[in-house]
């Protein structure tokens, strides 16, 4: 059976490319590739989620077969910090084209350029 949180992912993803593809400012743009980037994520998440295990956190209770496997958490943890410091470092250059050019309308930003 398909979880919801599958159509969640995939529905952040959409939305995120249409944002991508479809609108002119650059922060809506860095807007949907963080909404794109949670939904791979939470993708990722329900991906390695199995019902009714837990997650093996030093406890000697929990047997491996009662455990849920680790790596796609760690992936997902690595993905979101990586994704922030991609995030800021895309804002930061937004700033800077902002100063230079005055707009955030990337067609603007291409006219001026040139």
């Amino acid at each position: 059976m398909i979880s919801a949180y599958y159509f969640g992912a995939i529905a952040l993803i959409l939305i995120g490319l249409y944002a991508v593809l479809v609108k002119k400012n650059l922060l809506k743009i860095l807007i949907g590739l963080s909404i794109m980037e949670t939904g791979v994520n939470l993708l990722l998440i329900s991906i390695g989620y199995v019902s009714g295990k837990s997650a093996p956190i030093l406890s000697e209770s929990i047997t491996p077969s009662q455990a849920v496997d680790p790596i796609p958490q760690a992936l997902v943890l690595t993905a979101i910090v990586i994704g922030v410091a991609t995030t800021a470092m895309a804002l930061s250059v937004a700033i800077i084209l902002y100063e230079k050019y005055g707009t955030l309308n990337i067609e603007e930003i291409r006219r001026l350029r040139g």
